[in-house]
């Protein structure tokens, strides 16, 4: 009898041992799920690393792409409006008038080919070198307070003048326009905005021109055929289009950088204008400069006492 329970205990034993045998690979393929479980995840996670720092990379190039397009524009704005601007035939390059300047009452050395397109579209830079006659203009940008002042000088003198006027001029120093036409003075026009004309289309210096005036016609019924071109700028095609429309453009013999106080003031803007005097001056003086407008009747007076005939430009040969 206890042989048999004691077979009977053993074979329950080996059961219940096989039966935890038989659990161990229900355990086991518990474990490679959990691992494979942590290998998907650190995979997942390298995976979205790697698609966050390729859209990085993707957004880069674009930003990249969008700041060399607004580069590139900045950098061919100016050709594109040359492009605009230029007619067939024209070599639309701008030109930047200047000159040499001599001393002992002789003319100024300019290059020809400029000289010739001036006389082709009827520009003037000088008048009549075998005669002492001399031609004073001013350029109006903004009214620093000497225009009524410099007028004053003109009358007290007797000098007849042309005053080339900005949109801006005009528009907020009316009284001061009306009074040049009234003293028998010339309007000139110097465009509304002041642009640099080969860098703008002919549509757009048709524009700037008739908002001048259009302007003043509007105050004094005053018509304009003179024209400078702000700057000093042009080329052929804006000589000939402003020639089309009606215009004389008048450019300089002689001046000087009184646009800014000259660290000699007054004297420096006599003696300036004096020693580069010359037969058949066109002077150039910027009516914003307080020097010149100090040097002015001493200016006048001088050139009078050597000989010279302040002439409009009306009477330029």
């Amino acid at each position: 009898m206890k042989k048999i329970l004691s077979l009977a205990i053993a074979v329950i034993i080996f059961i219940a041992a096989g039966c935890s045998f038989s659990t161990k690979p229900k355990v086991t393929k518990v474990y490679p799920q959990k691992e494979k479980t942590q290998q998907e995840s650190a995979n997942d996670s390298i995976q979205r690393s790697e698609s966050h720092r390729i859209s990085n990379e993707s957004k880069v190039p674009e930003k990249t792409a969008e700041q060399t397009n607004e580069k590139t524009n900045e950098e061919t704005k100016p050709v594109k409006i040359g492009e605009a601007a230029a007619q067939p035939g024209y070599d639309n390059k701008i030109i930047g008038w200047g000159l040499k300047q001599n001393t002992d009452q002789k003319p100024p050395e300019v290059p020809s080919s400029w000289v010739e397109m001036l006389k082709k579209y009827n520009g003037y830079y000088i008048g009549n070198t075998a005669k002492k006659e001399v031609y004073l203009t001013f350029d109006e940008g903004y009214e620093a307070g000497n225009t009524g002042r410099i007028l004053d000088i003109l009358k007290d003198n007797g000098v007849k003048a042309a005053f080339f006027v900005t949109g801006h001029f005009v528009k907020t120093n009316p009284e001061l326009v009306i009074r040049m036409v009234k003293e028998g003075h010339i309007v000139g026009n110097h465009t509304v905005n002041h642009p640099s004309m080969p860098t703008i289309s002919n549509e757009k210096i048709k524009q700037e021109l008739d908002g001048v005036q259009e302007a003043v016609y509007n105050l004094t019924h005053y018509k304009m055929i003179y024209m400078r071109p702000p700057k000093g700028e042009f080329n052929e095609r804006t000589l000939a289009y402003t020639s089309e429309l009606g215009y004389k453009t008048v450019f300089w013999s002689l001046a000087l950088a009184d646009w800014q106080p000259l660290p000699g003031g007054p004297e420096e803007s006599y003696n300036t204008v004096m020693k580069y005097m010359h037969p058949g001056a066109i002077i150039l003086l910027h009516a914003v400069s307080k020097d010149d407008t100090e040097a002015l009747d001493k200016i006048i007076k001088s050139i009078k006492q050597q000989g010279y005939v302040f002439k409009s430009l009306d009477q330029l040969q």
